[in-house]
């Protein structure tokens, strides 16, 4: 799964690797991304281009009766994504790139879970293949909601953990976003393993286990 990632990128170097029009949010470096978090991501509407726009991580299906299940729908699973309820329709019909710039995965050990950060041996941005979904109820006020696809770990992540998020390359993204595409068979080839070529992952302190702790440390090699 993936629980943790960091955007540190600032959000004015957001639009050249990602196509996008319109106003930009308000963004702060991040080195500790939480579940319930409100976090950016890239979608369209039709006949609009590639927007940043704020959703909470953790879908809230539209039929849900309680917003809280958002907080155990953070990853989807994209073996299954098409067909699972909770899915699937967003699958078809909000697909997004949620941005970051790495990610944590723990590894078992005898002395416990050791984080890992994991990233772009660049440094730069990438996206996390995602879906999303606008909730309102009974006048509770609108929620707009994401959820990160998940696949196999690549051979680098695999050390660590059997899953990884889904990453996309660049030249998948305008697949992805197209509303127009909507079958699994145009769809899920694109939610591969990462290539490890361009990656690399290494040890940091476990004091990116708590969400109150975020900054520069969080993603330093562990001593």
């Amino acid at each position: 799964m993936c629980g943790r990632y960091t955007l540190s990128t600032p959000v004015e170097a957001l639009p050249g690797e990602f196509g996008l029009a319109g106003p930009l949010p308000e963004l702060r470096p991040s080195y500790n991304v939480a579940p319930m978090q409100e976090v950016p991501a890239v979608v369209t509407g039709s006949g609009e281009g590639r927007r940043l726009e704020m959703l909470r991580w953790g879908l809230t299906p539209a039929w849900a009766d309680d917003p809280g299940i958002g907080a155990r729908m953070i990853n989807a699973r994209s073996e299954t994504v098409a067909e699972k309820p909770s899915f699937r329709r967003a699958f078809k019909e909000r697909r997004c790139l949620i941005v970051a710039d790495g990610f944590y995965e723990w590894q078992k050990t005898n002395s416990g879970k050791q984080p890992y950060y994991a990233r772009m041996k660049s440094g730069r941005p990438f996206a996390f293949a995602g879906l999303w979904e606008s909730w309102n109820k009974d006048g509770e006020g609108g929620i707009r909601s994401c959820t990160i696809l998940t696949t196999d770990a690549n051979d680098l992540v695999g050390g660590i953990h059997h899953r990884m998020p889904v990453i996309l390359p660049p030249e998948y993204y305008e697949p992805w976003l197209d509303p127009d595409l909507r079958e699994p068979d145009q769809l899920l080839p694109l939610l591969a393993p990462y290539s490890t070529n361009d990656m690399e992952a290494y040890p940091v302190s476990r004091r990116v286990n708590s969400p109150s702790n975020d900054g520069p440390g969080c993603i330093e090699p562990a001593a």
